[in-house]
């Protein structure tokens, strides 16, 4: 039976799928990702018949339509989530380990359905995915010290960091690269120690935040900030991983990080106060291309004329 692999670009796909298949090894596995948000990736396989698809990482509710076809046709998927999903169809086919919870993401659901056995991955797809609270839980059940405890926060972060952009064209490495580049490494730390990609990463970040840090806050009424990016690159790449830096910097407010696109829109990404994670879900999809989960959101294309919609319903979520 033919095996598909579909995961999502940035750190919590990779790693979850990369625990996932040191456990259950599958060396001719067709493997299908993309940038972080491209989400509709089931799509890409809508006409294969008889063969088995393991999801991770991927919005069931955005792939809805392309489970259905694909159950229809014999195939027998499992579906690792943490996104809303709404109801999940009951097919004997069909394997779901979904959980929206803020307070997991799906390296985590991994690592507790295959048995803690790769649990170093988990810790840095949750830092990646900005589970602070979860990934430290999780170093202290293995006795790390904070100096690898940083390590697996930094190949995390990057790796998230990776994932962002409106197209392959704007990432440093593409996913599946860097999913290829770990998948020989049972152990995290020796990975470290020979990645050449993570110097790569560890650079443009460090450029790319530069540039971050340089924009100015767009002035609200309200404690919950807002920050408008250019068209470029770099705000691309940096916005998701420049939201949770100043999600962690204060607790207690919302954020959300505005880049311009080519054609005139906006992407968005939402974080929801880490202190009460909920709703950034709830808001982007009151917009056409929004999804995500509680605590983190975006919206892919939002037209220059709902700008000042948004702003007004961002605040109205998240009130003072």
């Amino acid at each position: 039976m033919e095996q598909y692999d579909i995961f999502n670009g940035d750190a919590d796909g990779i790693f979850a799928l990369h625990q996932y298949r040191l456990k259950y090894p599958e060396n001719n596995a067709v493997r299908i990702t993309g940038v972080k948000r491209d989400i509709g990736l089931l799509r890409q396989i809508e006409g294969v018949k008889n063969c088995s698809v393991t999801v991770f990482d991927i919005s069931f509710d955005s792939n809805r339509k392309s489970v259905d076809t694909l159950l229809a046709d014999a195939n027998h998927i499992t579906y690792f989530d943490h996104h809303f999903c709404g109801n999940t169809p009951h097919d004997s086919r069909l394997t779901a380990h979904i959980n929206p919870s803020a307070d997991t993401c799906t390296s985590i659901i991994v690592n507790d359905t295959i048995g803690g056995e790769y649990g170093l991955w988990a810790i840095c797809g949750a830092f990646g995915d900005n589970l602070q609270q979860q990934a430290a839980e999780m170093t202290s059940r293995f006795h790390l010290d904070p100096g690898r405890t940083s390590q697996l926060k930094e190949l995390g972060e990057l790796f998230n960091y990776n994932g962002y952009g409106a197209d392959i064209q704007d990432l440093h490495f593409h996913p599946d690269n860097l999913y290829q580049a770990v998948a020989p490494y049972r152990d995290p730390f020796a990975f470290i120690a020979d990645s050449e990609q993570l110097l790569t990463l560890r650079h443009g970040y460090h450029d790319d935040m530069a540039s971050a840090l340089g924009q100015p806050e767009y002035r609200t009424d309200s404690k919950n900030r807002v920050f408008i990016f250019p068209d470029a690159p770099w705000a691309r790449r940096v916005s998701g991983v420049f939201s949770n830096l100043k999600a962690v910097e204060k607790g207690s407010c919302a954020h959300a990080i505005i880049s311009e696109n080519p054609d005139g829109s906006f992407r968005v990404s939402v974080r929801a106060p880490l202190d009460n994670k909920r709703n950034a879900d709830t808001l982007c999809r009151q917009f056409p291309t929004g999804g995500g989960r509680a605590g983190s959101a975006g919206i892919n294309q939002l037209p220059k004329s709902q700008f000042d919609l948004f702003i007004e319903t961002f605040l109205k979520m998240y009130p003072d």
